[in-house]
């Protein structure tokens, strides 16, 4: 046990003081709070502030994790030429104020970095000033593809670390995706009947999960709830999370046709895990490491949108014969009635695709982050 985690199990000394910037999406969330848990199991005594905006998720996710949640001015980082980026340099001055704001009020030790709106005022205001001591950094990146945010703050960072190789950030150390206890701990076949008892599906339905994120995919809502009809016919149950601002037009079902569960949003992605045979989502860095992780065969669909990270984020597991890339234009309610309904009563290639995601990446991530981001703060002379 090194010294930092020795002197915080043993409640010697003040706490360490760890900020967790990554707020925005699920896909900057998640980790931050896997790692956050995972310090809380390695140092119990340590304090952990995480910063968000009040515009992200983290508005919910975070205090319902039961970890102390602090607003700043959001910082996006503009990709074309319009007014958003005549007014960054002023939130970003705004920004860094708050953030210092917080910075000393919790006496940070160490800043550990996912990315996002927070991320880069985080990064800034952990240097050093006149009259300031610097926070030391430690910043993890997800994608396949690094954000900007992640590539200034990589400048000046005490470590960099990555989900996956490539990122594109110089001397990134690759540990995989920090995924919580609760997803990388999951035995689908342990929990599948009280899964699917949850959702109310039968122990022997087909279930496809479906779902685009934490807003959903209006893409993959018309193609899955298109397919309806033929779905039912050919004796395939639905577990469809569409987004709290979308809904979903689905036929009325048939007597004795299988279940069409749909709901704004999953809040047991664990149950979802267990009761599906197979998933319909978005490839962002995050999605792709639980499904993944869990041992769930998976149809991505990238985002059309962005950078093109989506696409590599999903590309070791379906290389790996994890899973499958289907293009957003070619997802439509004939392929996932025809393709998607193939492979879902296919038991042998179901199998296989199985075995494949089981072994892919590692799992100890989040506590390989909380460890370094510990032994940083105590190199730091904290």
């Amino acid at each position: 046990m090194n010294d930092a985690v020795g002197s915080q199990a043993a409640g010697s000394g003040p706490a360490v003081s760890v900020v967790l910037a990554g707020g925005g999406t699920a896909g900057h969330i998640e980790p931050a709070m896997a790692v956050a848990d995972a310090l809380r199991t390695l140092a119990p005594g340590v304090r952990i502030t995480a910063l968000g905006t009040e515009r992200g998720l983290e508005t919910r996710l975070v205090p319902e994790r039961g970890y102390d949640l602090r607003l700043i001015t959001p910082v996006p980082l503009p990709r074309k030429l319009n007014a958003d980026l005549a007014r960054l340099p002023l939130r970003v001055r705004r920004a860094v104020r708050e953030t210092r704001a917080v910075f000393d009020d919790v006496h940070a030790d160490v800043v550990i970095g996912f990315g996002g709106y927070v991320a880069l005022p985080a990064y800034l205001a952990a240097r050093r000033g006149v009259r300031r001591r610097r926070v030391p950094v430690l910043i993890h990146e997800a994608n396949a593809r690094a954000g900007i945010a992640n590539k200034v703050g990589a400048r000046g960072a005490a470590r960099v670390l990555a989900a996956v190789p490539g990122s594109g950030l110089a001397g990134a150390e690759v540990v995989g995706m920090p995924v919580r206890a609760a997803i990388t701990g999951l035995d689908r076949s342990a929990l599948r009947a009280e899964a699917r008892a949850h959702f109310g599906f039968g122990p022997e339905d087909r279930v496809l999960l479906v779902f685009g994120g934490s807003q959903g995919a209006a893409s993959l809502n018309r193609a899955v709830s298109g397919a309806a009809t033929d779905l039912a016919g050919r004796r395939i149950a639905v577990l469809h999370a569409h987004g709290p601002k979308n809904t979903l037009e689905l036929p009325e079902p048939n007597p004795g046709d299988p279940p069409y569960v749909a709901v704004p949003y999953l809040n047991r992605m664990d149950l979802a895990y267990a009761a599906a045979d197979l998933a319909i989502c978005r490839s962002g860095a995050m999605t792709v490491a639980e499904v993944a992780a869990v041992g769930l065969p998976a149809v991505y669909v990238p985002l059309p949108i962005g950078n093109g990270e989506q696409r590599l984020n999903a590309l070791p597991v379906v290389d790996a014969g994890a899973g499958l890339l289907v293009d957003d234009a070619e997802l439509t309610p004939q392929y996932v009635a025809g393709s998607v309904a193939d492979l879902l009563l296919d038991d042998d290639r179901l199998a296989a695709m199985t075995a494949a995601a089981a072994v892919l990446g590692g799992r100890n991530a989040a506590e390989r982050v909380a460890r370094l981001a510990l032994d940083i703060a105590a190199q730091a002379g904290r």
